[in-house]
């Protein structure tokens, strides 16, 4: 199939790791991404609450911008996901709202009818258009003996979007499962990382990253797996300062599930955009590069000396 690509400011720096091996599995998978022409940012999270009617033509710009034979758009960002989810819905949901945004457009000799495009997340295509099966059949080094912690944040599943459990997400556990991993039972799998609480209450945030890493570590996880650039920034950025907070020496990998997907498919780290990342990964490289550990050979039992011999049968 063929998919309108929005990839968001984030994707093109701080989270190119994520673009890269994004568009590396869904090239394997066979399905084929076409970039929007001349796309804007979203806006983030703050423009929104600063001034609604221009943040809402800026994201339906992006809406309008995509070509009418694609009708679905994915966007691998969670925060640039929710936004022309958002956009699209508000849209058709208030009449003067949609009004008000096209003659903002207008300017721009663009409109847009809600409902026109189908905003996708990346991990909602792959898993409900891809499927688990073709991607577990594309599986050629599969991910055994890596305990991963999947985090999905507080973006991607709320308001109910449809595509998965709002308070206990599974989609991305289902997937990892299916690369050969461990997924570990991950109670704080949809709670918020802070966003951009770092620079605002950096105590309060760094408290949040910090439960979240422990809890991962306390339960085994070898990486932490994320769907969202923020999240990702928080949990790799911050994770030495919230580590100074709490008198703790945590050093768990942040890795895109994507990346992990890359791994799985036989695709080079350095293709996959390992070594991008502040905490570093190496770790993980390591043990999945090591031979697995033999079980132990059963010692035959040796016979008691002093047991009665067995009775002849006659």
């Amino acid at each position: 199939m063929r998919y309108a690509y929005y990839p968001g400011c984030s994707l093109e720096k701080n989270a190119a790791a994520y673009d890269q091996s994004f568009k590396a599995v869904i090239d394997i998978l066979g399905q084929e991404l076409v970039e929007l022409d001349d796309w804007n940012c979203c806006g983030a999270t703050e423009y929104f609450s600063l001034n609604p009617l221009p943040a809402y033509a800026l994201v339906a710009r992006n809406l309008a911008l995509t070509p009418d034979d694609l009708p679905d758009l994915v966007a691998p960002c969670s925060a640039c996901y929710i936004n022309l989810y958002k956009t699209d819905h508000n849209m058709g949901l208030y009449p003067q709202l949609r009004a008000d945004v096209n003659e903002a457009l207008a300017e721009a000799r663009l409109s847009y009818k809600p409902g026109r495009v189908r905003v996708r997340h990346a991990i909602d295509m792959l898993v409900n258009d891809v499927g688990y099966e073709t991607i577990k059949a594309h599986v050629k080094q599969p991910l055994v003996g890596l305990s991963v912690a999947p985090y999905y944040g507080c973006f991607v599943v709320r308001p109910d979007h449809g595509f998965d459990n709002p308070e206990y997400p599974m989609t991305m556990d289902r997937l990892l499962e299916a690369l050969g991993a461990t997924v570990i039972d991950y109670p704080l799998k949809a709670s918020c990382c802070g966003g951009h609480m770092p620079q605002i209450s950096p105590e309060a945030a760094y408290g949040l990253i910090h439960e979240l890493i422990a809890t991962a570590a306390e339960r085994g996880a070898d990486a932490i797996a994320v769907l969202c650039p923020m999240c990702h920034l928080n949990l790799d950025m911050y994770q030495g300062q919230a580590n100074s907070q709490f008198g703790t020496a945590y050093s768990m990998p942040i890795l895109y599930f994507t990346q992990l997907m890359g791994l799985a498919y036989g695709l080079a780290a350095e293709e996959m955009g390992f070594g991008q990342e502040l905490v570093s990964a190496q770790r993980v490289l390591d043990k999945l590069a090591a031979p697995p550990e033999e079980e132990p050979k059963k010692k035959k039992p040796r016979p008691d000396k002093n047991a009665l011999p067995m009775p002849r049968m006659q």
